[in-house]
Formats: structure tokens, C-alpha cells, sequence
């Protein structure tokens, strides 16, 4: 079996006679859509047609976006090659002037009063509504065209080299560790994945030397994290937002009541939440709490191990039980080899998944070692890319949705698997499945507040001035501190997670924290619709996926008959997670 993802179906390779004509058509056709915006967006006369022969243009510019999918896929496996790293230089060049003409569109829609009614009398502008909209909305945080040129330019040169600087560090990190009595150096992704072994002297050895290693890089990645922070704080000020957090609300597609609500909800239920953690700590042999060591380790020594193809089998079957479209979906990714499976020296570590809109595919990007947490990963990215196969018969204009929805089908499909598990489970496996399900709900739910609480406070003192590695850890042990309370032994906590987590490093995805407690307890939600209603609910998920390109978010909870803004749905969701706890203490 072929265990590395297969691109070909975007490019042969970046020397192919494919590749260089569309690099060489993208630019030309961005120049002629800037060139177009600057001559017809002077005046609102036939402003229904202008926009009309916009949209047309944009949808036709969109097929190009693979250009940057291919390079960025390509680089995700192999961060130091200086080819491919050139190519994407020179491709973000290019991408840069795409900024023209979407301002230029903005700037124009700020013009026009009577919107509504232009959209409605149109036979093209409908399917648009949302999408132009958005932007209507959002022109009044826009700037002129020359000055968004300018911070386009400057982001090339600021917070993207930042991000590219941190890749380089981290996916190049080598870790010193004793390993079968010799000193090895190995990647940091294989050293992270040993949080999972089933010797907890390796698993304390790893976390050790993780720590140990990120002092060869805290100086340089912290440059990376306050350029990078520094850099979203003065474009948020002047765009007229008060803070990043209400930026990423407004993109997100949320407000602030319904980010609280669930933050609320969450805290609430944080000291029964720390009962799983010294409960598992108690089955470990821990008295102060569980150690950030052995946040991951398997509680018992007979773990649930999987090969690949087991994996593969195992994921295929209980999404097939929950329906065939879903199943069928599984087996096509599979058989197509859309993932690229093991970890490797020059590979980013974690896992994601792209969707890539021209090819009606998408690609995922693992470490699997053989947990059953890998598992499970694998099914999460699995769902990504079927939230994207439902949407690829929208225009790629009308595919684009916000982050907190993005993590909904992914957590969706965890649950999917782990329940169908635990039909045919044993007493001994149902302990291991549960636990496993449980670890993640914590790290989805009180490491994410930890996670949200650290970058709060980092843009609060980053606003006035530098912030060196030891406000950095210091920050970053109080926010843990916080979040897990009893539940984590003080004294073996973990100041570095801002090194090792790449969504800090993304200026145009700040608080990419809070989606992931949003998506588990949404999924969850709708997972208890689901198992109230049966068949019956797949059709109304699918087509909930199928809208959230179009609709904000509380339309498409609202179409599950979900209301973001009632602590009771919350409260309800977090409950699931309670009695699973109530189950695993009396297991």
C-alpha cells in the first residue's frame, strides 16, 4: 500500500508544462481582473451587470487556487527544499495582487445603497447573496486599494516570513533522547508522538527532552510569535476593530454572547472535567495530579494498536454504519491515496486536511504511529474532507466557511467511530475506547480554553511592548494553571506549547482555538439529534454541511433546530461528555 499521498491529479510536478501555463495564465488573468475592476467600479451605473461580470470572473480565477494548494502540499512533506520554497515565493508574489481587485470590489459594494434589490431582480446574483453580503458588511473595516496593497506587501515580508521561519525551526528540530540505552536524535513529531507509548519512561524521557530541545529555538520562534502578533494587532487598529478577538469573531462568523456562552458553560463544568484527569492519574499511579507527561498515555499496557490497513478497515466500517454516502467516501479517499501517512525528518507535524475545491478532492497529511488516538485522528481529518465534498457543488465562492464550523463534521466523525466501537467493545476495550475519547475531549475542551486564555493575554501584552520566552512560558503556565486546575500536577506542566502549536503562527487565523471547543460540543449536539431521530437526521446533517458556505452560523444551527445563544444546548452537549466521565469512573 502506498503510504505517501499522491498529487499528481493537481501536477505532475512544478517542472510540468501544466504547471508553469497555469502560473503564467493565473497571473495574466489577475492582472486583467485588476485592470477590469479599476476601469468599470468608477461609477454605480449598471451596477447589477458590473457585479454580474465580476462574480463570473472571480469563479473562473478560482480554479487557479490549486497553484498554492500543490506547493504548500508539497512543502508540508519536505519544509527544506529550497525549489519548492522558491516556487511558493513566487507564487505568493503573485497572489499579493489579487488584493487589487478584491478591494476594488469591496470599495465598489460600499458605493452601492440598494443592494437587496439588485441581488433579487438578478439571475446570477442569488446564489451570491451571502457571499456579497459578507462583503458589504466587511467594507467598512476595509481600507483603500493602496493601502491594502501596502499591508499585503508588508504581511509577505512580516508575519509570512515569521510563519516560515517557525516551520523551518520546528519541522527541522532534532531532539536529543536516550532511546534502548544510546543517544538518538530524533524529529520533534516522533518525539511528541511518544506522549502516547506505553512505557511511561519513555513517555517522561520524551516529555523531557522536548522541553529540553526547545531551548536550541525559543529565542527565534518567540521573534516569530511577536512579529507575527505584533503585526495582526496595528491591522486590526486600523481596519476599526477594538481588539484581534473581535476581528476573528467577525470572520468567524460568531459574536461575542455566543463565544461567552460557551466559555461560561465550559467553566461550569470544569471541576467535574478534572475528575477524569485524577482518576486517571489515580490508574497511573499518581498522587498530585495527572503530569502533562501522561496527559496521552494509554492506561492500560494492552492498548488498542492498529497497522494502517487495520485503521483503514476500522474507520471504513463504522462510517458505512452511519451511512453509505460516508463510508463510500472513506473507501474513495483510501483507495485514491489522499493521505500522506507516517512521520518523517522535513515533515510538519500534526495532521490536517486541504480540500481542494478544482479537483473535487482533497489531501490529508498524518503521523500515524498506530495508536488509537491515530486512529481517531484519521477520522477526524476524514471528516474535513467530507465537510468539503459536500460543498463541491457550490461554486468555490459559496465553499468557503468560517472556522468554528470547519471543526463540526471532523469532531463528528470521531464520534461516529468511537460509538460504533463501543457497540461490539469488550469490558477491557470499552475502558481503553472511552478513556481515549476522553483524553481528546479534554484536550478539546480545557487544554483549548488554556489554549485561548495564553493568546488572550499575549496580544494584552504584546499591545504594549516585546514579549521575551520567559513572559511567554510564564503566560503559558498560568493559562494551564487555570484551565486544568487540580487536575495537572504543577510541577510537570509544559511552558513550550506555544512553540509547538503552528496556529499561533498563522496572522490570518489568531484564536484558532476556540473553533475546536465550538465543533466538539456543536457535534455533539447534533450527534444526540442523530441518535433521538435516526436515519432520518443524515439527510438534514448533509444538507447543514452542504449550507455553510452561505449561511452564517446560527442559520445553519438553526436549521438542526440548535439556538447558539441558549446555555441549555450547551449545558446539554456537556452533559454527553459528563455521563461518558459518570462511565469511565465506574468502569
Amino acid at each position: 500500500m502506498n503510504l505517501t499521498w499522491d498529487l499528481s491529479p493537481l501536477y505532475k510536478n512544478i517542472d510540468s508544462d501544466e504547471f508553469k501555463n497555469d502560473k503564467k495564465n493565473y497571473k495574466k488573468k489577475i492582472n486583467e481582473l485588476n485592470i477590469w475592476t479599476e476601469k468599470n467600479f468608477l461609477t454605480t451605473e449598471n451596477a447589477q451587470e458590473k457585479i454580474e461580470n465580476y462574480i463570473t470572473q472571480k469563479n473562473e480565477l478560482t480554479k487557479y487556487n490549486k497553484l498554492a494548494l500543490y506547493l504548500n502540499l508539497l512543502s508540508s512533506t519536505d519544509t527544506s527544499n529550497e525549489k519548492i520554497l522558491k516556487e511558493i515565493d513566487e507564487t505568493e508574489e503573485i497572489e499579493l495582487e489579487i488584493t487589487a481587485h478584491e478591494i476594488n470590489f469591496i470599495q465598489y459594494l460600499k458605493k452601492i445603497q440598494d443592494i437587496e434589490e439588485i441581488i433579487k431582480t438578478s439571475k446570477i446574483l442569488p446564489d451570491y447573496s451571502f457571499y456579497i453580503k459578507k462583503l458589504k458588511k466587511y467594507s467598512k473595516h476595509t481600507l483603500s486599494p493602496t493601502e491594502e496593497n501596502i499591508i499585503s506587501n508588508m504581511k509577505k515580508n512580516g508575519s509570512m516570513l515569521f510563519k516560515k521561519q517557525w516551520e523551518q525551526l520546528s519541522s527541522n528540530l532534532l531532539v536529543d533522547i536516550e532511546k534502548n540505552g544510546k543517544l538518538q536524535q530524533l524529529p520533534l513529531s516522533v518525539i511528541r508522538n511518544l506522549a502516547y507509548d506505553s512505557d511511561p519512561n519513555i513517555r517522561k524521557r520524551a516529555y523531557k527532552s522536548e522541553l529540553n530541545s526547545y531551548e536550541k529555538i525559543d529565542t527565534s520562534a518567540a521573534f516569530s510569535l511577536n512579529g507575527i502578533k505584533g503585526e495582526v494587532i496595528t491591522i486590526s487598529k486600523i481596519r476599526g476593530y477594538s481588539s484581534p478577538l473581535e476581528m476573528t469573531l467577525k470572520s468567524s462568523g460568531i459574536d461575542k454572547k455566543i463565544l461567552n456562552t460557551m466559555f461560561f458553560s465550559i467553566k461550569e463544568h470544569i471541576p467535574f472535567i478534572q475528575k477524569y484527569f485524577l482518576k486517571k492519574a489515580e490508574i497511573l499511579g499518581h498522587k498530585n495530579g495527572l503530569p502533562f507527561y501522561d496527559l496521552f498515555a494509554p492506561i492500560d499496557k494492552n492498548d488498542i494498536k492498529f497497522t494502517y490497513n487495520e485503521a483503514k478497515d476500522f474507520i471504513i466500517k463504522n462510517f458505512t454504519a452511519f451511512s453509505e454516502k460516508l463510508g463510500n467516501f472513506a473507501r474513495n479517499a483510501f483507495d485514491k491515496n489522499w493521505i500522506d501517512v507516517l512521520p518523517k525528518k522535513g515533515k510538519v507535524g500534526g495532521a490536517f486536511c486541504e480540500g481542494i475545491h478544482s479537483i473535487r478532492e482533497s489531501r490529508i497529511l498524518t503521523n500515524f504511529t498506530g495508536t488509537l488516538n491515530d486512529a481517531i485522528t484519521l477520522a477526524h481529518e476524514l471528516g474535513h474532507a467530507y465537510h468539503d465534498y459536500c460543498l463541491y457543488d457550490e461554486k468555490e465562492l459559496n465553499s468557503d466557511y468560517p472556522m468554528p464550523i470547519a471543526e463540526t463534521a471532523s469532531t463528528f466523525c470521531e464520534t461516529i467511530i468511537l460509538n460504533s466501537a463501543l457497540k461490539t467493545a469488550n469490558q477491557h476495550e470499552k475502558k481503553i475506547i472511552i478513556e481515549n475519547d476522553l483524553s481528546g475531549i479534554a484536550q478539546t475542551t480545557i487544554d483549548i480554553y488554556s489554549r485561548f486564555l495564553f493568546e488572550d493575554e499575549l496580544f494584552k501584552r504584546r499591545k504594549q511592548s516585546f514579549v521575551s520566552v520567559n513572559e511567554l512560558k510564564e503566560i503559558m503556565l498560568k493559562a494551564q494553571k487555570e484551565a486544568y486546575g487540580k487536575g495537572l500536577d504543577e510541577n510537570y506542566l509544559h511552558p513550550y506549547m506555544w512553540i509547538c502549536k503552528p496556529h499561533y503562527y498563522d496572522a490570518d487565523f489568531n484564536y484558532y482555538n476556540f473553533p475546536y471547543a465550538f465543533g466538539l460540543l456543536f457535534s455533539k449536539g447534533l450527534y444526540s439529534k442523530y441518535l433521538k431521530n435516526g436515519d432520518n437526521f443524515i439527510e438534514l446533517y448533509d444538507k447543514m454541511l452542504s449550507i455553510t458556505g452561505k449561511n452564517n452560523i446560527s442559520s445553519c444551527a438553526k436549521l438542526c433546530g440548535i439556538d447558539l445563544y441558549d446555555p441549555t444546548f450547551w449545558n446539554s452537549a456537556l452533559k454527553i461528555i459528563k455521563d461518558e466521565i459518570n462511565d469511565f469512573l465506574n468502569l
